[in-house]
Parts: structure tokens; sequence; C-alpha cells
């Protein structure tokens, strides 16, 4: 991985994401820079210092920490943060957290608390992958992250669906093959 602050590449990057609940504790993080943040140890105690800078200040939304841009925004009961370089454009890095914030609300159903937060991890984590690739950002539309992130009907197992929905799915599929079995 090249070094965010001293490589001036034309692609606008990121040096992480990380969301915190109130106590300040790890929901989820991602770190693109090894070298700002390279063991774990020093991601927590990256993280503990910011929340404990931007915790108390609900003025503002951005904050310089260790050379490190952070946009932030709380809700509830977590703080979502965008980790940039100094050097980065921060309606950018603004632009990538709206995304994030918008398209974890859309999956949640407007429920952005930390429980429900952790009970969709997998689909949170999807929505990261798909925003930034290797502290590249790809994304900034949250309806399109949301839209390529979302599981299909055949993807959810059968505890997941009401029998309303199996009964629905199993209809849909024996139409199908009957389909099928009339062309043949």
């Amino acid at each position: 991985m090249a070094d965010f602050d001293t490589n001036p590449t034309s692609l606008y990057s990121i040096k992480g994401i990380v969301i915190l609940d109130q106590d300040g504790n790890r929901v989820v993080a991602k770190y693109y820079d090894r070298n700002t943040f390279g063991t774990v140890k020093e991601q927590k105690a990256f993280e503990k210092s910011l929340f404990s800078k931007t915790s108390r200040n609900t003025s503002a939304d951005i904050v310089l920490l260790d050379g490190v841009t952070c946009l932030y925004r709380s809700n509830v009961d977590l703080y979502f943060y965008v980790l940039g370089s100094t050097r980065e454009n921060e309606l950018f890095l603004d632009a990538t957290l709206t995304c994030l914030y918008d398209a974890v609300s859309v999956v949640l159903r407007k429920n952005v608390e930390k429980k429900a937060l952790v009970d969709a991890m997998d689909t949170v984590m999807l929505i990261i992958d798909e925003i930034c690739d290797e502290g590249i950002i790809m994304e900034t539309d949250a309806q399109a992250v949301v839209q390529r992130s979302a599981l299909k009907s055949d993807e959810v197992s059968f505890s997941d669906q009401s029998v309303s929905q199996l009964g629905f799915s199993f209809i849909e599929s024996a139409n199908k093959q009957f389909k099928w079995s009339l062309l043949k």
C-alpha cells in the first residue's frame, strides 16, 4: 500500500471508515492506510482519542487529529467517521460520509441504532466495500450502493422469510418450472 500523504494520486482516497458506539467502542472499522494505522493497538488508541475529541464537540462535524482529517456524524448511539489525509478534499470525504450514513439508514429502515446495525453487520460490511475499495472512493450515491449490496430474495435463508414469503417464492418457483416443462 502506498503512503497516502506523499503519493499524489489523482484518485480520491480515504484512510479509513469507522463506526463507534456511544461509549467509544468499535462496532465496525476498516482502515486502508497501513502506515498510519498499522496495528490494532494504534487503531484503538486513535479511536479512543477520536471519540474523546468528537463526543464532547457537537457543533463541528470535522476535526483534524494526529494529521488525519476526520469527518463524523452521530445518531442516537452511533458515531460514523470517515478518515482522510490532510490534503484530501473535504467535500469528497463528506460525500462519502453522507453516502455511508444514508445507505446504512436505508438498509436499517431508518432505525440507525447499534443493535440494528450489529444484526445487519454483513450488509453494512458490503456497503463499506461498495463505497470504498482499498482506500479509493468508488461510489457516493447511497441508492446505488444499497441496490448493489442488498440481498436478493433467493439468498435469504428460510428462517429469515415469513410463511407468506415462503409460499410466494414456492409458487413462483413452481410456475417457472411448469413453464419450462411445457416449452421442452
